[in-house]
């Protein structure tokens, strides 16, 4: 548990922080594969929708409703990479602590 695995965690919350802009920006590539499914059917019925001449609302609130699970799947997963972080810390200061010379 040493500086290798912090600079991992490090590198995960940098790339995981970046994710969850894009995503926050309304990008598509953090997105998982059913995520982009789901939003590239909503788009494609709302799409056919204003072919027809009728309202798009339930289309965008699904695109709305995935981004704002993909949302939140990605500040879950950021803020377990800041738990873990916390703990290896802790773990690293304890056993430094505990020399005895």
């Amino acid at each position: 548990m040493g500086n290798s695995d912090l600079r991992r965690l490090d590198r995960e919350i940098r790339a995981t922080t970046k994710k969850l802009e894009a995503v926050r920006n309304g990008e598509w590539w953090p997105l998982t594969a059913r995520e982009r499914l789901a939003m590239s059917r909503a788009l494609a019925g709302g799409a056919y929708r204003v072919t027809k001449g009728r309202s798009t609302g339930r289309a965008e609130q699904q695109m709305d409703t995935t981004g704002s699970a993909a949302e939140t799947r990605l500040s879950a997963e950021l803020s377990g990479l800041y738990v873990e972080r916390r703990r290896l810390i802790a773990e690293s200061k304890k056993k430094k602590s505990s020399r005895w010379f």
